[in-house]
């Protein structure tokens, strides 16, 4: 008899409509539902999350992990934007589970990045805001960078300079010229975010602009703006009339 049920092993009982995973199928079905019908507000942020995990973890009730995260991280931005493997190493997750969130960051990167460099940066200004948000609101480092432009304000370069508080042992307002020089620019605007999540600026903000945009005019390269970003918002020099 033992060599009888080896062969033919005992099948799972058929499953009711009452049981639970076909209560999660229809859970699962609902949120895609709302999703394909709905639009930019369809699912809440841990039903985002939810519905992305359900991808990698299709046999789980994944609502649970998913309000964790949330809570974990401070909200949906957090989550997307959190270090992978701390996210890998959360409870419950794995690198699988990880890379599903990690990959719609990434997206949402390049979407911004294509909508920015497709067209001229001063006449598609809040496309520039949501691209500089979606890389650098959620960042707990203060890093600068220089946006190059070209006689058209087309973006040419982004460049990296570094990290650390805005003031010349970040920032060289004699490099900054000098590199635009270099890569045939006639125009840049400052960007760099505040950790703290206000983006008010600065003393050393105003300074180190005014700095720059000195240096700049006397070879002809306009500073169009500097731009702070943070949690909370973003704050534009220019508009300010700090420039």
């Amino acid at each position: 008899m033992a060599e009888t049920s080896e062969l033919f092993p005992e099948r799972e009982p058929r499953r009711g409509a009452d049981s639970p995973a076909h209560g999660a199928d229809g859970h699962r079905a609902r949120l895609r539902k709302r999703l394909l019908d709905g639009g930019a507000e369809a699912l809440a942020d841990h039903e985002v999350v939810e519905y992305l995990l359900m991808t990698a973890i299709p046999r789980r009730d994944v609502k649970p992990l998913a309000r964790a995260l949330i809570q974990r991280f401070g909200g949906l931005a957090g989550v997307l934007n959190a270090d992978a493997t701390a996210l890998a190493k959360h409870p419950g997750m794995g690198e699988t589970s990880a890379a599903a969130l990690k990959i719609v960051a990434l997206a949402s990167r390049r979407l911004a990045r294509t909508a920015v460099r497709e067209q001229p940066v001063l006449g598609s200004w809040q496309a520039l805001i949501d691209y500089l948000t979606i890389d650098m609101a959620h960042l707990t480092v203060e890093r600068v960078r220089v946006l190059y432009l070209n006689h058209q304000n087309m973006l040419i370069q982004d460049d990296h300079v570094g990290d650390g508080s805005i003031d010349e042992a970040a920032i060289h307002p004699r490099e900054v010229i000098r590199r635009a020089l270099d890569l045939g620019a006639t125009a840049l605007i400052l960007v760099h975010n505040h950790p703290s999540g206000s983006p008010q600026p600065s003393r050393a903000d105003i300074q180190i602009t005014n700095q720059i945009a000195e240096a700049g005019r006397l070879l002809n390269i306009v500073v169009h703006d500097h731009v702070i970003i943070g949690r909370e918002g973003h704050v534009s020099l220019k508009a300010k009339g700090l420039i």
